[in-house]
């Protein structure tokens, strides 16, 4: 995957996508600096992590630009987002959601909401980069209920 986000650095460069390349300058230092925290490169794993991280950011900065009536700046960060997507795994459709759901909480022996703790752990350790574990976070609550 680092090589993949490299070789698109170049390539924007060449083609003069300003806009992308900045996007992918950031990828890149964002996972430069976790690395650093880290002390050790991280894996495909570890670079969808900051990727996901990068992702929420900005979209609780287009939530903070919209409601401040800075429409331009909300665009920027979709625009973001949208490139940086590109490198995440194929997210999960909510059927196969409920179908991990399930899964999970039969294989952990969850019998109430006191139990998310470990459903949840279960979830983000098969499927991260591939689930919106805020949304899912939600559904596990309704199930254990």
């Amino acid at each position: 995957m680092r090589e993949r986000i490299t070789n698109d650095v170049k390539t924007a460069m060449k083609a003069g996508e300003k806009a992308r390349l900045a996007t992918l300058r950031l990828v890149t230092a964002a996972i430069k600096s976790a690395e650093m925290g880290g002390k050790k490169p991280l894996d495909d794993a570890g670079i969808v992590a900051v990727l996901t991280k990068m992702i929420k950011q900005r979209r609780d900065s287009i939530e903070q630009f919209t409601a401040g009536k800075r429409e331009d700046l909300a665009a920027q960060e979709a625009a973001e987002i949208a490139v940086i997507e590109a490198y995440l795994p194929k997210q999960m459709s909510e059927a196969e959601v409920d179908a991990a759901i399930a899964g999970a909480i039969a294989e952990t022996g969850a019998a109430g909401p006191k139990d998310m703790g470990k459903v949840m752990g279960l979830l983000k350790e098969r499927y991260a980069g591939k689930m919106d574990f805020g949304k899912a976070s939600g559904a596990v609550k309704a199930q254990l209920k």
